[in-house]
């Protein structure tokens, strides 16, 4: 019996630890299932909590309209169009080559794309969605659509693009806006303002687009939405929507602009016409021009080549920084100098005999011809450079480094604007820190004539005018007049602002101001404005591009083009009670009443008359000239 039940147990053995085993087996499977749903719905319950809120709802972030940008009567500079866009994210495709390859078999996409889907690629990261193609037609967005299964990582947009209905005109203001690159993104979040930036791909460069981005550049929304697992909408969980950016009215008059640009159309050079009382600027032009048009969404190469190669540099803006010797419209202001220090007076005669000697160095007049005896008046009139090297001699250029800071030269004046440059107003301590010599008593006579060390943007000779046309009175140029917020429809005025007074005595503006009209009306310019109808304040100026050996006589035939003189004008008008004040500059374009004045006549006709060859109307400030023409003379102009 024993034996039989030492048998029996024998055989039930293996099968208790084949069932212990199992037993083992499904207790450890039940620990490490416990485990994990500790760890799924304890340790990292957060975690998968909003893994599976993300499965279930999407977000989306949308950009605020960029804010509108108008000419002073309203008329559209920068606007907003919405069109569709084919996009390709890069990290969602296998083969980004064969990709575009097989997508040029399905929509129109030229080589300029492809180049310009390239250039973007180096400002974005491989998971933004990167246009290939702008402005789809409908056909196009049907068959793409159709065959969209072919394509992983490509998908059409809805996107609003920046457009600039006035094209070239004007395009040195208004500026552009562009990819947003890494450089921006790095700015952006110095600022503290990258967020702000979520979903958006430009960004102003230059102009007012970048100087006002701030303003221009929406605020971003954000949506979310639950979808089931087809990824169907169900219902909106949150909603904040964008806000668009504000909208900007400028001082500018943008036919005053198209007469201005016309009126120096296949010249190189600028002009920038003010309104003295307030400051406003009414004209800002640097020619040549270019399309702004060519940026959003990226340029294409070849025209990023030609802009950028191109001789006469298009994207160069003269107005505010190019450099240059101002020549003789320096003159009033060192005319005006003399005055007020007391270094000279209006009845002080000087007898110039075409030469004038400073040691054993003999500075001439650029004409090469004696101009007589001349008083301070005169001497603006006819443009005498003897006169000038002997009053700034006699001042010194500390004295007349410290007289002309306050009207603006070799200063920034504030404009509005990113990138204004600063100029070179010259001192005795200037040249010890930027060359290491001294000031040499040779280097002071050319000062006084707007040449030598001088280095001033037309835009300083433009504020400047203004200020001699305000008779002392400071206004900082700018070129917003006024900020609307579209939502609540509130307008904030810019308006005028003062920066200051200049203090003068009025006789001795008087006279200065009576030597501008003299140039118009008996003097250099007197052809030019012999039959305007209004009285105008003006000063011929021609700079010096090479220096000329000391007894040598400039001869333009025995210079190349880039080394010819430069044409310079300023003028305000009408003189007694004045409305515009403006500065000319034509790079290479010889003697200034030849080259300059005439440029000026033209768009002072304009915003004083209405007469234009464009067809335009008139300015809406436009009234009857009741002032008495200029005095006409036989005299032959010297052209200076």
């Amino acid at each position: 019996m024993a034996l039989e039940f030492k048998a029996k147990s024998e055989d039930v053995a293996p099968f208790q630890r084949r069932l212990f085993f199992i037993f083992a087996v499904i207790i450890g499977l039940f620990l490490v299932l416990a485990a994990r749903l500790a760890w799924l719905q304890i340790i990292n319950r957060s975690d998968y909590v909003e893994r599976a809120e993300k499965n279930r709802t999407v977000s989306i972030t949308t950009q605020g309209a960029r804010g509108l940008i108008v000419d002073r009567n309203g008329t559209l500079i920068a606007g907003n169009v919405q069109n569709y866009t084919l996009e390709i994210t890069p990290d969602k495709t296998d083969d980004l080559n064969q990709t575009i390859e097989q997508l040029s078999e399905v929509v129109r996409i030229t080589e300029a794309d492809k180049r310009r889907f390239r250039r973007l690629r180096e400002d974005l990261n491989r998971y933004d969605s990167i246009p290939i193609r702008y402005d789809l037609t409908p056909e196009e967005i049907a068959v793409f659509i159709g065959q969209r299964w072919r394509f992983p990582g490509v998908e059409i947009n809805q996107r609003e693009n920046r457009v600039y209905p006035q094209k070239n005109t004007g395009s040195h203001i208004v500026g552009y806006i562009g990819s947003i690159s890494q450089w921006d993104k790095k700015r952006l979040d110095e600022e503290g303002s990258l967020s702000l930036y979520e979903g958006e791909r430009n960004i102003g460069k230059v102009g007012i687009e970048r100087s006002y981005e701030h303003l221009l550049h929406g605020e971003p929304g954000h949506e979310s939405f639950e979808v089931t697992a087809g990824g169907h909408a169900v219902r909106t969980l949150s909603l904040s929507p964008a806000k668009p950016g504000k909208n900007l009215k400028l001082t500018v008059d943008l036919n005053l602009q198209r007469v201005t640009e016309d009126a120096l159309k296949d010249k190189v050079g600028a002009l920038i016409a003010i309104e003295p009382k307030t400051g406003g600027i009414l004209a800002f032009a640097s020619m040549p021009t270019y399309d702004p048009n060519l940026f959003p969404g990226g340029i294409d190469p070849e025209s990023w080549n030609y802009l950028n190669t191109a001789e006469t540099k298009p994207l160069l803006n003269r107005a505010m920084r190019g450099l240059y010797p101002i020549g003789s419209t320096y003159k009033p202001f060192v005319a005006l100098a003399g005055l007020e220090t007391g270094v000279t007076t209006p009845d002080y005669v000087l007898n110039d005999t075409g030469v004038f000697q400073l040691g054993n160095h003999r500075f001439r007049d650029v004409t090469g011809s004696p101009k007589g005896r001349v008083n301070l008046r005169r001497s603006i009139a006819i443009s005498s450079d003897i006169y000038y090297y002997w009053l700034a001699t006699e001042l010194g250029v500390d004295r007349i480094h410290e007289f002309m800071k306050p009207w603006g030269f070799g200063q920034k004046t504030g404009i509005d604007l990113v990138g204004e440059q600063s100029g070179i107003l010259p001192n005795r301590e200037w040249k010890e820190k930027r060359f290491n010599t001294p000031w040499y008593m040779g280097d002071t006579p050319p000062i006084g004539i707007g040449q030598g060390y001088n280095a001033f943007t037309l835009l300083q000779l433009a504020h400047a005018t203004a200020t001699l046309a305000n008779r002392g009175r400071v206004m900082t140029p700018h070129l917003v007049d006024s900020i609307t917020d579209p939502v609540t429809g509130k307008t904030e005025r810019v308006g005028a602002r003062p920066a200051g007074v200049i203090k003068l005595k009025k006789s001795n503006v008087d006279t200065v101001i009576a030597g501008m009209v003299d140039v118009t009306s008996t003097g250099t310019a007197r052809a030019i404005f012999k039959d305007a109808p209004y009285k105008v304040a003006g000063k011929t100026g021609t700079a010096q591009v090479v220096s000329i050996a000391q007894d040598s006589r400039y001869d333009e035939k025995k210079l190349s083009r880039q080394h010819h003189d430069h044409a310079l004008f300023i003028a305000f008008a009408p003189a007694e009670n004045p409305k515009i004040a403006l500065a000319v500059l034509v790079e290479n374009g010889g003697f200034g009443a030849k080259a300059a004045a005439p440029i000026a006549r033209t768009v002072m006709d304009y915003w004083l008359t209405g007469k234009n060859t464009l067809g335009l109307p008139p300015p809406a400030s436009v009234q009857p000239i009741k002032t008495q023409p200029n005095a006409l003379t036989t005299r032959r102009p010297s052209h200076r």
